[in-house]
């Protein structure tokens, strides 16, 4: 074989060999995306977003968290703390009535304490919301929105229906972390996607402990969710 056609050879390997190593480069960076938008849901878009669209940067933060955060061990509330945190929450919306911002705000640091109680972390926000992010992604822009719209709150910049919305939308969030253990158990995370048995056989039982579920505080939209009536302020939760 000439000196030409050895080359040539040599040159067709090493562009072969290139191309099967960003192949499998690229197919590692696409299982590593769909680990992390499976893990995060929402969070994920939100995180490519915040980085200005940058994927690469957010991967690299959520990886961050999963290695600070994913092994966090928590705990489900007992008994009687549920029912407690339970009715601290119908008391803030009863609150909202006659002083829609401090409800908002008392929603806020009652959110805080019960991620405390669950086991997250307690010092920083933002520390609390990373390590929150891994275990309930699902529902977490409600607690951001309700944390910022009571800063706003504390300022005099909210009106009423923000304020309205701020709660509404940290509802959920509120219910995934009160839950009972066996109402709906976490596929990947502990968030509000259900468990093939919980939610619908327990229906009752879920009625008892939710605030404003049920009957007597408004009616229930199709998805089993109360639709409150609207405040004298003219909020509803």
């Amino acid at each position: 074989m000439s000196t030409g056609a050895i080359s040539i050879v040599v040159v067709v390997a090493v562009v072969l060999a290139a191309a099967l190593i960003i192949r499998v480069v690229r197919a590692g960076a696409g299982r590593r995306e769909r680990a992390l938008r499976r893990r995060f849901g929402p969070e994920y878009e939100l995180n490519v977003a915040q980085h200005a669209g940058d994927s690469k940067a957010a991967e690299r933060e959520l990886e961050e968290r999963l290695r600070l955060y994913g092994d966090l061990r928590t705990e489900p509330l007992p008994g009687e703390l549920r029912e407690r945190y339970v009715a601290e929450w119908a008391g803030m919306q009863e609150m909202f009535i006659e002083s829609p911002e401090h409800a908002v705000t008392g929603a806020d640091q009652l959110l805080a304490r019960l991620a405390h109680d669950r086991g997250y972390p307690s010092g920083r926000y933002e520390e609390q919301v990373a390590a929150l992010s891994v275990h309930h992604a699902e529902h977490l822009q409600g607690y951001r929105q309700l944390h910022d719209t009571a800063a706003r709150a504390r300022e005099g910049r909210a009106d009423t229906e923000e304020l309205r919305e701020a709660v509404v939308h940290a509802r959920p969030f509120f219910e995934d972390l009160v839950r009972p253990p066996h109402h709906g158990a976490p596929t990947g995370t502990e968030t509000g996607r259900q468990h093939h048995h919980g939610e619908r056989r327990s229906e009752g039982g879920l009625r008892r402990w939710l605030p404003g579920t049920g009957t007597g505080h408004g009616h229930t939209t199709g998805h089993g969710h109360t639709r409150f009536g609207h405040t004298r302020k003219g909020g509803a939760w």
